[in-house]
């Protein structure tokens, strides 16, 4: 008989690719992960991984093991959810992580709306960038993630289940004595020669404004990062570049020293989705939390505000 929670060993190995980095995702020590795996090599009568100088991969009967692995956790979270249901237990605590403007655009409301209609419910809500907080639903960390597509993630992960909320696109912001702060709107290869600020790279919205670049001709030249858009609005006010910001990131900030345009043609766009693990979709806790992130997410009006000049 395979013990489940080393199927678990097992995919946070896969995901991390060494036994220290899957150690700190599941709250053990490596030498907890390496005998799990041990463990489970004697159980399966079957050589699983390989260990290397740069890390641990799968062997061929590992990837089969990881395969089924999937699906074996996500009937595993069906059945968790038959059974809260069956109890009619929908009474307890739900753990959210999202980016900061996820958590202002969707979660709050999410935790009011829950507060009214699902009193039972405890919304807990972690500040997590877009592309950390999938992991942290992989390793039972949390129990949602609000997150963004990003280059590299795959599009159909079958550990996840996904629901889309919302899409917005990125408006431009340039400093109130930029050439083209008059414009209506503008053209991206225009500002091929500017200096720019934005996200550090790894953080999804810098993969899509360079993905966006990239097709308008050009390689964005970064001078300064900062993953909080107020910091980057800031240094556009201040004359240390240009940037490409989510349109919901500017609502509520202070654009005075900027001027924020929409893109010519068609702008790079965030897509944001909630995620959970496969198979708790259903769960009578989960269910209203994802209900009520899509809920708030229809009321948010991605129509250009009044364009701002400084």
């Amino acid at each position: 008989m395979i013990d489940t929670r080393r199927l678990h060993t097992l995919r946070a190995v896969a995901d991390h690719g060494t036994v220290t980095a899957a150690a700190a995702a599941l709250f053990v020590t490596p030498s907890a992960v390496s005998q799990q795996l041990n463990s489970l090599e004697q159980e399966t009568g079957h050589r699983l991984v390989e260990r290397g100088a740069r890390g641990v991969r799968l062997t061929p009967a590992g990837e089969i093991l990881l395969g089924h692995t999937n699906a074996v956790l996500a009937q595993l979270e069906r059945a968790e959810a038959d059974l809260a249901a069956y109890g009619s237990g929908a009474t307890g605590t739900v753990t959210v992580a999202s980016f900061a403007t996820g958590i202002a655009l969707v979660v709050a409301p999410a935790v009011a709306h829950c507060g009214r209609t699902a009193p039972g419910i405890t919304i807990q809500v972690r500040d997590s960038e877009g592309d950390a907080s999938l992991p942290m639903v992989l390793s039972r960390q949390v129990d949602v993630a609000v997150a963004v597509e990003y280059r590299g993630a795959p599009a159909d992960d079958p550990r996840l289940t996904h629901v889309s909320l919302y899409a917005e696109p990125f408006d431009a912001v340039v400093p109130a004595s930029h050439r083209l702060a008059g414009a209506e709107s503008v053209p991206l290869a225009e500002l091929a020669r500017d200096t720019w600020v934005g996200p550090f790279p790894g953080n999804p919205c810098h993969d899509v404004v360079v993905i966006a670049c990239e097709a308008a001709g050009f390689q964005p030249r970064y001078a300064h990062s900062s993953d909080d858009f107020r910091a980057v609005v800031a240094l556009a006010a201040a004359g240390a570049g240009v940037a490409l910001v989510p349109r919901s990131a500017l609502r509520g900030m202070d654009l005075a020293g900027v001027a924020v345009r929409p893109l010519h043609a068609v702008a790079p766009t965030r897509r944001v989705f909630a995620a959970v693990r496969r198979g708790a979709e259903d769960h009578p806790l989960i269910r209203p939390v994802l209900g009520a992130l899509g809920a708030a997410a229809r009321t948010w009006d991605p129509a250009p505000s009044e364009p701002s000049a400084g």
